[in-house]
């Protein structure tokens, strides 16, 4: 086996994806047994690319952990060969990537302009943020809090009527450029919102009461390079020094716990936490804002995908925190409330031991900040299509998940502090 580990590595001079078409890549889930077994993995990731789509990092596969990964084309009959060699249990998630990429694009709504049941590119967002807000002036304003390190605007909605002493929940939405879904339950979110106010109880309640800061896209470089150039792109755009390498993975660049558990210093890893906390513009604009407005956030929200999980801290630490007790039984009701719609089952529980350590994420270091309302949302699915959920698919998830933040952010009116 070994010797077919060679042979695949020999082979493999980094074909990197220029051409940028998926045709014919591979999407693998394996459960390896023993660590003889993520030994194999671990070789694999060292001789050629392997796209870690669950775990997001080789280094934190263990035994009996299910984990998925995207290979490219050329290697993807070798691979296969390896894993049925090894023994190691797997079967093929996507057979043909580019296929699944097409496949996204199944929305009904055809329209050039915005629509909440498509996913639409940075431009069309960017003028629904003015559209928005023009057009529910007394509920929706828009302002700017920094710029991305290619220079675009990081535009934040504020959502609420004006009241004195307003207490603000934070919820921000694509961390990671190819978790498209996050940024359509944002846009959602705000719709829901707009078109409920005076209607529905909770949500008049809600806006009459808190101030919303809803930041539709976070990652807005990597985004608009997912649409451009590679679909499968996760970290930001921005240059690192001595590397020829781009990007930082904006969840891994937070101060808390900042590269240790779970984070790489490697720039051409994916999970790499930047030269130093807040090296990125993005992260620095976020925790700049947050800081800023620490007296009046009370809860924090940040939206992912995929893997159907609501997470809270800690994720740099296996310690529970001290609200562990109060965050669990939110989460708990929360995840009840969304599986109420569609029965769509989460799993719920602080980040590091219920799915792995990751250090320098933003949940962990809002909620050191004090902000003990602390939430990490990983969207649909649990692998079938992973980063690429169908258009089809974005009304129901979005639906489900706005039970469960209706339900925190009124768990969270109810016990101000």
């Amino acid at each position: 086996m070994w010797a077919l580990l060679v042979l695949i590595g020999a082979a493999s001079v980094s074909a990197h994806l220029q051409d940028l078409s998926f045709d014919g890549q591979k999407v693998f889930r394996v459960i390896p047994q023993n660590d003889e077994q993520v030994e194999i993995l671990n070789f694999l990731a060292s001789i050629m690319e392997v796209d870690f789509w669950q775990p997001d990092s080789v280094t934190l596969v263990r035994p009996k952990m299910q984990v998925d990964f995207r290979i490219e084309a050329e290697k993807s009959f070798d691979v296969e060969d390896l894993l049925k060699e090894s023994g190691m249990e797997y079967q093929v998630l996507i057979d043909n990537l580019q296929a699944a990429v097409d496949a996204q694009f199944d929305s009904k709504a055809r329209t050039a302009s915005h629509s909440y049941e498509k996913y639409n590119n940075w431009d069309t967002i960017a003028a629904w943020t003015a559209d928005i807000a023009a057009q529910n002036p007394d509920l929706v304003s828009r302002s700017v809090i920094g710029e991305t390190y290619e220079g675009r605007p990081m535009y934040l909605l504020k959502m609420g009527k004006s009241g004195p002493n307003k207490k603000a929940i934070f919820m921000d939405c694509g961390f990671h450029a190819r978790e498209w879904i996050s940024p359509a339950f944002c846009q959602w979110f705000v719709k829901e919102a707009v078109e409920t106010y005076g209607k529905d109880t909770v949500m008049t309640t809600l806006l009459d009461k808190l101030d919303f800061y809803v930041l539709p896209v976070f990652n807005i470089d990597g985004y608009v390079y997912t649409w451009a150039n590679d679909r499968m792109w996760r970290k930001t755009r921005s240059k690192n020094a001595g590397s020829t390498c781009i990007g930082t993975d904006l969840n891994r660049n937070f101060d808390a716990g900042w590269c240790t558990a779970g984070a790489s210093k490697s720039p051409c890893a994916s999970t790499y936490c930047g030269s130093a906390p807040e090296s990125e513009k993005e992260t620095k604009a976020l925790a700049d804002f947050i800081r800023e407005h620490l007296s009046t956030i009370k809860a924090y929200l940040t939206i992912h995908s995929y893997s159907q999980l609501l997470l809270f801290p800690y994720s740099y630490t296996y310690n529970l925190p001290p609200d562990y007790q109060e965050l669990n039984s939110i989460a708990s009701a929360a995840s009840k409330k969304l599986a109420s719609l569609y029965n769509t089952r989460y799993t719920y529980g602080p980040g590091a031991e219920t799915i792995y350590p990751a250090a320098g994420g933003s949940d962990d270091w809002a909620y050191d900040q004090g902000i003990k309302y602390s939430f990490t949302f990983e969207l649909r699915d649990t692998g079938r299509y992973g980063f690429l959920l169908p258009e089809s698919q974005i009304k129901p998830t979005c639906e489900e998940t706005l039970l469960a933040v209706k339900y925190i952010a009124n768990y969270v009116l109810e016990h101000l502090y």
